[in-house]
């Protein structure tokens, strides 16, 4: 469907939701009001008990739990079900449209076709999508080298070796925390590098702008593929492609038993960390003015900045190659000067080309993914325009956010522009 439609229809859907919830809540007022009234109890009777251990957490949790039945016995007796659903509906088809009217394909620059590129592949990585896909046959045909990685192995050693035996590309095939390592090493050799998306969820390709859904496709990378240059980011000289979380999540996966019960696990790191008895986070930061603040809840410090809070293409980075870390601090700061005495959101972000976080003590990290303990200062870094992605010319080339508004009113004027077909490409 060509984007002007997806606009039109995007902009319909929209106007049919605001006016089904406005004369819902006319007609069937107070319950909305109620209802809202409940929920939010809930939520904030729910966060207290998170904070609290033993009888207390109990009490709160259970009282949470009533006020969430309330709510919905409210719904059922008063007949709202169908209502709320086709409301619901409505958002989920706004949302859906919104995002494929701006969706992008964006081509890349030629680039020569590399003469001995090798492909490096966790078989078992994504729940076994190498051997699904029979990726080291669909390599051989293409003329890349696949390298089956298995136990023991160590990749960056496997990949330098490549290199020195007269690789002149790189691709991966497996998680994001695999990615880096061959990333990094490509950047060091400014070699090309192809991103194959069969891990998990595979931020990284998503964000490069490879279609995550054709695993085999993105080989096609280093024939005929076009070429940009990416940032990679950096924490105390180890290379990151996404992120790096500091804090509360952290903390939790660090923990003994945590693979055995994570959910139980990152509920009892909460009160430790959070709550009114807890030691709180050591970690220790300067904000943007130029205060010294201690961290909330967590602290994400990211290769290029991420959509947060939108309904659209949120948890995605509009581009990689600005050369600034997205840096974001969940919880309320602790600290002086700036924003104290304000109503702020649940986090603040910015963007450095540097930032430092200070510990008194070793500090957990989830780097891309993986569990690691980090010895402070944490020094991050941005190293701009360092990597040589190859992309295949059938997928999108860009972030599905590369052209998303960050906000609602802006949003709503760039689908009315596209509609009347205004739009830029």
């Amino acid at each position: 469907m060509q984007p002007r439609l997806l606009a039109a229809l995007a902009i319909v859907l929209l106007a049919l939701t605001i006016a089904a919830a406005l004369y819902s809540a006319v007609v069937n007022f107070p319950r909305g009001l109620i209802l809202a009234v409940l929920l939010l109890a809930a939520g904030g009777v729910a966060w207290y008990g998170l904070l609290r251990t033993g009888s207390a957490r109990v009490v709160a949790l259970v009282a949470a739990a009533v006020l969430a039945l309330a709510a919905v016995v409210l719904v059922i007796v008063d007949s709202g079900v169908l209502e709320l659903v086709l409301i619901g509906a409505a958002v989920l088809g706004t949302l859906a449209a919104t995002k494929a009217a701006f969706a992008v394909h964006r081509p890349l620059p030629d680039a020569a076709d590399p003469a001995r590129p090798v492909l490096f592949y966790n078989p078992k990585s994504g729940g076994g999508k190498a051997e699904k896909f029979k990726l080291a046959d669909e390599a051989r045909a293409r003329g890349i080298e696949p390298i089956e990685l298995a136990p023991p192995w160590d990749l960056e050693q496997l990949v330098r070796d490549a290199v020195a035996g007269g690789a002149d590309a790189l691709a991966m095939a497996g998680g994001d925390g695999s990615q880096a390592i061959v990333a990094a090493i490509a950047a060091d050799f400014d070699m090309p590098y192809a991103c194959i998306p069969a891990g998990t969820r595979n931020h990284f390709a998503l964000d490069l702008g490879v279609d995550r859904d054709d695993v085999v496709g993105a080989l096609d990378a280093f024939l005929d593929g076009g070429e940009k240059r990416v940032d990679l980011a950096e924490v105390n000289g180890r290379v990151f492609v996404n992120n790096v979380s500091l804090g509360l999540y952290a903390e939790a996966v660090q923990r003994e038993g945590y693979r055995e019960a994570k959910l139980r696990t990152i509920l009892d790191t909460i009160p430790e960390a959070l709550g009114p008895q807890g030691a709180g986070l050591d970690l220790h930061w300067t904000g943007p003015g130029g205060n010294e603040h201690s961290a909330g809840a967590a602290i994400l410090v990211s290769n290029n900045r991420y959509r947060l809070g939108n309904a659209v293409g949120s948890g995605t980075r509009p581009c990689i190659d600005d050369g600034l870390l997205g840096i974001t601090v969940f919880g309320a700061p602790k600290g002086r000067g700036e924003g104290q005495g304000r109503f702020q959101r649940p986090w603040r972000e910015w963007t450095a080309p540097e930032f430092e976080v200070r510990s008194e003590a070793p500090v957990a990290a989830g780097i891309d993914g993986e569990a690691l303990v980090l010895q402070a200062p944490l020094e991050f870094s941005i190293r701009p325009s360092v990597l040589r992605v190859r992309i295949a010319r059938a997928h999108p080339g860009a972030s599905p956010s590369t052209r998303m508004p960050d906000g609602m009113l802006d949003t709503v004027r760039e689908l009315l522009a596209i509609a009347a077909g205004r739009q830029a490409d």
